[in-house]
């Protein structure tokens, strides 16, 4: 079963509701996937005990910013996110296109709004095992997006695994050999260990996770794909 929710911001239902995540991105579409979720579990259509959740770029945002407000969910996979809107907004490709587009003025002139509504700022909260996949040369979404909460979540004793695909860029679909079903298929087994060991520490945990998916890199805690 697959959830593919219409939240605000969304196209279909007018201009009006397109333009609900105005100055609002990051946050204003939680409640409504939310509500989505509650509804299947209370219509039996499934588990409270099996959801996973996953999207990418945009939704990768939403996904990161999900984990750092919940923990009902068995394990994510954050897709090529923004997780800090101020070192989006300053250094990826399209940041001369940022100020007063996402949120109000330039991040030096409000730093805070753009800090309270990145997923980053939510890290502490974040108990769920969670898996990073990107683009090695995505710069819409640039991997030290990704690496940022990566790097927290270590830190923090969280399960984590960070996957980089060789020569993709933000759309990773266009190198099907790169995004081949394999970190897809693991997924729920790499979540299965994740759930195991969720108060684990022990470094072999994401070894075997990793290994599973692809050869290691240097980092035991990182595959190239």
């Amino acid at each position: 079963m697959v959830f593919y929710p219409n939240f605000r911001g969304s196209t279909s239902y007018g201009e009006d509701f397109g333009n609900e995540l105005y100055h609002d991105f990051s946050g204003g579409e939680y409640q409504d996937i939310m509500d989505g979720v509650d509804r299947l579990v209370a219509d039996g259509i499934v588990s409270e005990d099996s959801l996973y959740v996953t999207v990418g770029s945009a939704g990768g945002t939403s996904t990161a910013w999900i984990v750092g407000q919940t923990d009902r969910f068995q394990a994510a996979a954050v897709q090529k996110p923004v997780m800090n809107w101020i070192s989006k907004t300053l250094a990826a490709d399209n940041w001369y296109a940022y100020a007063d587009y996402r949120y109000p003025g330039w991040t030096w002139e409000n730093p805070m709004d753009y800090w309270e509504v990145s997923p980053i700022s939510l890290v502490e909260n974040v108990e769920t095992p969670t898996m990073l996949i990107l683009g090695e040369k995505d710069l819409r979404t640039p991997t030290w997006e990704a690496k940022q909460l990566y790097h927290a979540l270590m830190q923090r004793k969280v399960d984590t695994i960070y996957v980089e695909l060789p020569g993709s860029y933000h759309n990773m679909a266009a190198r099907p050999k790169s995004s081949s079903p394999k970190w897809i298929t693991s997924w729920r087994g790499w979540s299965g260990i994740g759930e195991a060991h969720r108060h684990s520490t022990h470094p072999r945990h994401a070894e075997r996770a990793v290994d599973s998916l692809c050869p290691p890199s240097r980092s035991r805690r990182t595959a190239r794909c």
